[in-house]
């Protein structure tokens, strides 16, 4: 057992000893998030040497604050998106295969209070069907009110006609992002979360690099590389500012951010294991009633946003919005009182430029990769279910624009990520030679019977220290925020494991867990009035 005055060696420091080692990388990427994640895992996995940095902890942005949906996008379908659906729909698939520890088919109910709604809406799904061809995880059905009310038991019955039936899939994205950083230090990959890029490196007009910083210790380091990846999601721009003072080019921003709103409240509200999706509200928008880790998640809005923060709250009407969509299909309507945490995600939506930095078209929800003409890769937009698909493409501009030379096809379609039961073994992060490994918490708790102590009916002494040995934590928000998903399912209950979360990681951490800073997030996962 590890105890305060024998703490075990810190993997962190031998992480950086790595990273202070004078060498030219591949591949460095800026962004520990679906993307950038996805991006070192795939060149990794092809052999390319890979250096990956992000400014705080992997996924504490956008990737761990969605909807927690595996899915084709029945929207863009409605907008006539024929391919970017076609695309997700099958990277779905490939996601449920790679990774059916962390994401699994969901059903979905669309209640029907016009006579309508029914054919309009069943037609279109089975078109979504027929996209998915052989990918897809269930045929639609057309319910009458009877069994829309079996799959639903708290849908409001009053002028119920029936539903129609569909299948996605659900994630929990937070572990999702852990399982890509695992599985690219498992494929060879340096990764290091709270080290923020400072400045890009420029010889004759071309990035070569960056200079970063460790967020603890203030101490800089150099990382040179052949090819250099953008893929910080909503704050590309900063990076791509850098990029441009530097060659002396004015560079117009190229994010156009909305925020989504996801409300958390007791299962009970709807205790079934099909979710409720309302693809039209009172004024046109989604409307999500989803099952997840015990709770169910309400949501979501999407709202342009001007500013961009690290911890965005939610505007006022958003929540009223949920809240009050949430009455008219369900028979007890939650109230703000009944909000256990609540979260803004931020979307990088993309208006898309050329090298001369000219708007090509109007914002889309697609992604972008973009070249600068100091050879900086930037990509941005997109969405979670396609994070694979969009790392194959970074790579593909790489290769491209002779800034890699190619190295053979991905092998991420068929590549288990880190915890699914046919993965390889996690070795040390500061080693993936090293001797000593675990590839679950379960083979870990094995070597330690006596951390099994429970602090919370998910979360025991054991899989705290796990988390700080071999899963990148470093503060309590880490462990109760992406490690566990405690602060996302219920903020007063995070605040209340927090003290003892920090003393725990006191005994493994030769750094701050920055208790404090924790209890003083919390709030603003509540409503104000809450």
């Amino acid at each position: 057992m590890t105890t305060a005055s024998h703490p075990l060696p810190t993997l962190r420091s031998e992480l950086l000893a790595r990273l202070a080692q004078p060498r030219q990388y591949d591949l460095a990427v800026m962004g520990g998030g679906a993307t950038g994640l996805g991006v070192a895992l795939d060149a990794a996995a092809r052999g390319l040497s890979v250096v990956l940095v992000d400014s705080h902890d992997f996924g504490k942005g956008t990737s761990s604050r969605s909807t927690k949906l595996v899915h084709g996008g029945v929207r863009y379908l409605a907008q006539g998106n024929i391919a970017l659906v076609r695309e997700a729909l099958h990277e779905r698939t490939t996601l449920l295969h790679n990774a059916p520890h962390l994401a699994q088919p969901l059903p979905f109910v669309m209640p029907s209070y016009r006579w309508w709604e029914i054919p309009f809406y069943g037609a279109g799904l089975k078109v979504y069907d027929a996209l998915a061809g052989k990918a897809g995880l269930g045929s639609t059905e057309f319910l009458g009110a009877c069994k829309t009310r079996e799959c639903l038991p708290t849908v409001r019955p009053d002028g119920l006609y029936g539903g129609v039936k569909y299948w996605d899939g659900q994630f929990d994205d937070a572990r999702l992002a852990l399982a890509l950083a695992r599985s690219a230090a498992r494929e060879g990959a340096l990764l290091l979360n709270y080290c923020p890029v400072k400045a890009l490196l420029h010889e004759q007009g071309r990035v070569a690099g960056w200079v970063c910083e460790d967020a603890e210790t203030g101490q800089s380091y150099t990382v040179r590389a052949r090819s250099v990846v953008n893929a910080t999601g909503v704050w590309v721009d900063t990076l791509r500012a850098m990029d441009g003072d530097a060659t002396g080019r004015a560079v117009r921003p190229m994010v156009a951010p909305s925020q989504g709103v996801h409300i958390v409240v007791d299962r009970d509200f709807l205790p079934s294991d099909h979710a409720l999706m309302v693809p039209k509200t009172a004024d046109g928008r989604v409307l999500f009633a989803v099952p997840w880790l015990g709770k169910l998640i309400l949501g979501t809005t999407d709202s342009p946003r001007h500013d961009i923060v690290r911890e965005p709250e939610p505007f006022e009407q958003e929540v009223a919005f949920i809240l009050e969509e949430s009455a008219r299909y369900l028979q007890r309507a939650p109230t703000a009182a009944d909000v256990r945490s609540m979260w803004v995600g931020l979307r990088p939506l993309v208006k898309p430029q050329d090298e001369e930095g000219n708007e090509t078209k109007q914002i889309s929800r697609e992604h972008t990769v973009l070249v600068s003409r100091s050879g900086l890769v930037t990509v941005t937009g997109g969405k979670w279910t396609t994070y694979r698909a969009m790392a194959e493409d970074v790579l593909q501009k790489c290769f491209a624009e002779g800034l890699l030379t190619p190295c053979g096809p991905s092998r991420t379609r068929h590549l288990s990520l880190q915890g699914a039961p046919n993965a390889p073994v996690q070795h040390r992060l500061c080693d993936p030679q090293g001797m000593h490994s675990y590839g679950s918490e379960a083979a870990f708790l094995q070597d330690m019977p006596g951390a099994r102590v429970w602090l919370d009916d998910g979360l025991t002494e054991a899989m705290v220290r796990f988390a700080v040995r071999y899963e990148y934590a470093r503060t309590v928000e880490d462990v109760l925020a992406r490690r566990s998903r405690c602060l996302f399912l219920d903020a007063r209950k995070a605040e209340a494991l927090a003290p003892r979360v920090a003393e725990l990681m006191a005994q493994e951490l030769e750094a701050d867990p920055q208790l404090r800073e924790f209890l003083a997030l919390t709030p603003h996962y509540l409503p104000k009035s809450g």
